[in-house]
């Protein structure tokens, strides 16, 4: 089966938009208002920027900004942020190649077409091409992201839970062991059936466990 690779139809306009992202405030949601009002790109062309967007890992399902978004934004993780999003958008062609980013435009044309399984003159294949080429412009491949908040929450609470069952597994079992004295004053009596009666009270009432 045919994959797909995002793609948008003015890929120029990639860089424009992000570099806005850049000026402009976080938003709650990344909508259409926001896009056109706060950074002033109106048209049907420019709104596919959207779904694009959400195919990165820069936005979630429902318009709000991730954690990526956040780091793209900040100068000294900016250029390693976009290379995570390449290769989240690009999942299938780095699963093929894992230095897709270092194949010349005609090997990564080859690779498209591949994965689509579209000619190589087809529209979408070039803007395919187009798309990732104004992406990885942006990009630094070798430059590493420092982990996120929610990563090193997740991090600590995995270790707190690991000490705490190796607490657990070393700390030693205590057992309550009880014994008690039974102080017996016998009747003067040489019927030994008395005998056998006491006894038998004790052995059913006291030593039973």
């Amino acid at each position: 089966m045919a994959g797909t690779l995002p793609y948008v139809n003015q890929p120029g306009s990639i860089i424009k938009i992000l570099d806005k992202i850049k000026e402009a405030k976080t938003p709650d949601r990344f909508t259409v208002d926001f896009l056109e009002t706060k950074l002033g790109f109106r048209g049907g062309n420019y709104r596919q920027f959207i779904p694009l967007a959400k195919k990165l890992g820069f936005l979630n399902s429902d318009g709000t900004p991730t954690d990526l978004y956040k780091k793209y934004r900040n100068s000294s993780t900016s250029k390693a942020a976009i290379a995570q999003a390449i290769k989240t958008g690009y999942r299938e062609a780095f699963e093929r190649n894992e230095y897709a980013y270092n194949l010349s435009k005609e090997q990564f044309k080859g690779l498209v077409v591949e994965i689509t399984g579209s000619e190589p003159s087809n529209r979408v294949v070039q803007l395919t091409c187009q798309t990732f080429e104004s992406l990885k412009s942006l990009a630094n491949f070798e430059a590493s992201l420092p982990a996120s908040h929610e990563e090193e929450t997740e991090d600590a609470r995995g270790a707190g839970t690991l000490g705490e069952e190796m607490d657990e597994k070393e700390e030693p079992s205590l057992g309550l062991n009880l014994a008690y004295t039974i102080n017996l004053v016998l009747p003067k009596t040489e019927d030994p059936a008395v005998f056998n009666a006491i006894f038998k009270s004790l052995r059913e009432n006291l030593l039973r466990r």
